[in-house]
C-alpha cells in the first residue's frame, strides 16, 4: 500500500483562503462544507482519520502559526474523554442545525447559510487558537468534533467487520 502524502505543510493556506474569501463575500462561507465534508467523505470510504493527520486546513494553521506563541502544556485527561468530546459534537451540531434552520427562513437563504458556516467555522477556530496557545498547538484536534465524529464512524464500520 503506498503511504498517502501529507498535506499539513501547506493546507493551513485554505483556512486563511476561506476567512479571507468569507469577510470579503460571505456566501463564500458555502465552502466551508467542504471543510466539513472531507472528513467524513473520508472516513466512508474506510479511510478512518487520515484528515486530521494528513489533510486538515485548521489542524494545519494551528500547528504552523501556534507552535512559537504555546505554551506547550498537555491537554487535561478530564478534557480528552468521550463524554466531552460527545458533548462537543452535540453542540456544534446543535449550533449548525440552528444556524441552517434561521438561514432556510432568511430572505436571502444563500448568505444567510454562507454566514452561518461562517460563523460555525470562525467559532471552532477561535476555540482552537485559544486552547494551542493554552495548550499544545493541536490540542484541538483531540476533541475536534470532525475527527470525533469520523472515528465514530470508523468504529461502527470495525464492527460490521467483525459481525
Amino acid at each position: 500500500m503506498v503511504a498517502k502524502k501529507s498535506h499539513q505543510k501547506w493546507a493551513w493556506i485554505f483556512m486563511v483562503l476561506f476567512i479571507i474569501l468569507s469577510i470579503v463575500d460571505i456566501r463564500f462561507g458555502w465552502l466551508g462544507f467542504i471543510c466539513m465534508g472531507a472528513p467524513i467523505y473520508h472516513a466512508v470510504r474506510g479511510r478512518g482519520k487520515i484528515h486530521c493527520s494528513k489533510y486538515c486546513p485548521r489542524g494545519s494553521l494551528l500547528g504552523k502559526f501556534l507552535k512559537d506563541i504555546s505554551m506547550d502544556n498537555n491537554l487535561p485527561k478530564s478534557l480528552k474523554t468521550k463524554t466531552v468530546k460527545n458533548g462537543l459534537l452535540a453542540l456544534m451540531m446543535t449550533m449548525f442545525t440552528i444556524s441552517l434552520y434561521h438561514g432556510f427562513h432568511a430572505e436571502n437563504v444563500f448568505r444567510a447559510i454562507g454566514f452561518g458556516v461562517f460563523r460555525l467555522m470562525t467559532a471552532s477556530l477561535a476555540l482552537g487558537v485559544i486552547m494551542g496557545i493554552v495548550f499544545k498547538p493541536r490540542s484541538w484536534c483531540q476533541v475536534c468534533p470532525m475527527g470525533h465524529a469520523t472515528g465514530l464512524i470508523k468504529d461502527v464500520q470495525d464492527k460490521k467487520l467483525n459481525e
